[in-house]
């Protein structure tokens, strides 16, 4: 292999899609109470959602460290024989794990080539433009195209989230630019969406119902708009503690669309700070024919 794809938990590709993928995953950390870290793939969603709504211990989150990540280069180069890494993160906008990646490359000048790559946004839509870089690899493609494809795939992608309450983004400090809802949040039902690589607000309705149905719209206008491009689309529903509205929105836009909407849970790092309930939508267009 000449190059080697890694990524983040917060891609939410799962350890076994990852490794067929070829992709090397490493966690993020969530910490709870008087500062037991625990790695996002040691704990599961549902403990973070009994942790949320029990309300007696903090839940916080926090980066890779740059030695963690040093140390998982250096495995990746041991285990494949690979020439070089593209390490590919969550928007720098909402954590700190893109500058960590930065530090351990700066920490391999000179013995392992790694290209860090901000995919800007989150969830799904950066694990299907990781696993569309994975594929640029194992095709024999160079670390700049790697790159290239991951970012174009990710730049593509459209991502709205539904959350009951701005209180666990505002918690956490990853609100971005709907902080201007907070003064509002006990009067509406926020839409959002990642938007050079910060959240922002979508849309502000009073019902979960009307949020719920301004998702799909905006979901189906995003898949229209890709088909009159002669793209291709990925299309997945994410949720927390809300797996009913999952199935109920997957069905609605699988009859809108005609796509069959992949369900997946959200990571529970991404899950701390959106909290229970959560629905999101990605829409991912692929390459031109």
């Amino acid at each position: 292999m000449r190059v080697a794809v890694v990524t983040d938990t917060t891609a939410c590709l799962g350890a076994d899609r990852a490794e067929a993928a070829g992709v090397t995953v490493v966690p993020l950390h969530v910490h709870v109470g008087g500062g037991r870290s625990v790695p996002a793939r040691e704990i599961t969603p549902e403990e973070v959602v009994e942790i949320l709504a029990a309300g007696k211990e903090r839940a916080a989150t926090s980066r890779p460290s740059p030695g963690e990540l040093v140390e998982t280069y250096r495995r990746v180069v041991a285990e494949t024989g690979c020439e070089a890494i593209v390490s590919v993160h969550l928007s720098a906008g909402v954590s700190g794990t893109v500058e960590a990646a930065e530090l351990a490359r700066d920490e391999l000048a000179g013995q392992v080539p790694v290209e860090v790559v901000d995919s800007r946004v989150i969830g799904l839509a950066m694990g299907y433009a990781v696993l569309a870089g994975a594929r640029a690899a194992a095709g024999g493609a160079d670390p700049g195209e790697v790159a290239e494809v991951v970012r174009a795939r990710a730049a593509a992608s459209r991502t709205w989230f539904y959350v009951d309450t701005l209180e666990h983004l505002r918690r956490g400090g990853r609100i971005g630019r709907a902080a201007a809802l907070v003064g509002a949040a006990l009067a509406i039902k926020p839409l959002l969406t990642l938007r050079d690589g910060e959240v922002h607000p979508a849309a502000k309705v009073r019902t979960r119902a009307k949020a719920l149905a301004r998702l799909v719209d905006l979901a189906v206008e995003a898949v229209e708009t890709a088909r009159s491009e002669g793209r291709p689309v990925e299309l997945a529903v994410h949720q927390l503690a809300a797996e009913e509205g999952a199935a109920a929105l997957a069905e609605e836009l699988r009859g809108r669309t005609g796509l069959t909407p992949e369900i997946a849970v959200l990571d529970p790092v991404v899950g701390v700070h959106t909290g229970p309930g959560t629905l999101g939508v990605v829409v991912a267009p692929g390459d031109l024919p």
